[in-house]
Formats: C-alpha cells, sequence, structure tokens
C-alpha cells in the first residue's frame, strides 16, 4: 500500500493505492496520525481511485481519520472509490458517517 498527500488551503488529501487490509492498516494509521498531526488539517480527503482491495481493516481506518478530524471540528470525506473497495464502503453504512463523493 502507497500514502502519497497534497495539502492546500487547510485540506490534506491522502492519496491511497495498492491494497488496505489487515496487514497494511497498522502502519497506515501510523503514518496518517503523523501526517494529521503534521498538517493539522481543516479538511481532510481520502481518495480512493487508487485502492484495489479493502476490508474491514480499511473501514476502521477510515473511521479513526473521521474521529480525528471530528474531535478538531474538521470535516471528512470518502473520494472516487472504485470497485472491491466501494462495495466494502456499501456494505459498511461507513457512507452515513463518512461522505462519498464520485467525481468523473
Amino acid at each position: 500500500m502507497n500514502i502519497s498527500t497534497a495539502f492546500a488551503a487547510g485540506r490534506l488529501t491522502l492519496y491511497l493505492s495498492g491494497e488496505l487490509d489487515h496487514h497494511e492498516a497498522r502502519s497506515a494509521v501510523t503514518l496518517i496520525d503523523q501526517l494529521l498531526d503534521e498538517y493539522m488539517p481543516r479538511d481532510c480527503a481520502i481518495e480512493l481511485s487508487g485502492l484495489s482491495f479493502m476490508d474491514s481493516s480499511g473501514i476502521a481506518v477510515i473511521a479513526r481519520i473521521d474521529r480525528r478530524l471530528k474531535d478538531t471540528g474538521g470535516r471528512v470525506w470518502i473520494e472516487n472509490p472504485n470497485g472491491q473497495p466501494r462495495r466494502v464502503i456499501d456494505a459498511s453504512g461507513i457512507d452515513r458517517l463518512v461522505p462519498v463523493a464520485i467525481s468523473r
């Protein structure tokens, strides 16, 4: 799994690519926590168009990001999930807590 970022005007975009499973989730959480501490964003977009696989551990990562941003008055949303990750998001119901945006 790879995480890259962009930051502008208080908005941090996390670009997740590869596979986010239980093996990758712990290191992803550690890195994302560091990025949130470094940038202290007002808003955070989780861009998933490059993610080919995600299991329930990915949902836990998203929920953690949401909790961190809400604790500081920020907002988080998911952008462009495709295929299998989209099905996991739909099945989990996380989209009731974290909005999903599709830009095509």
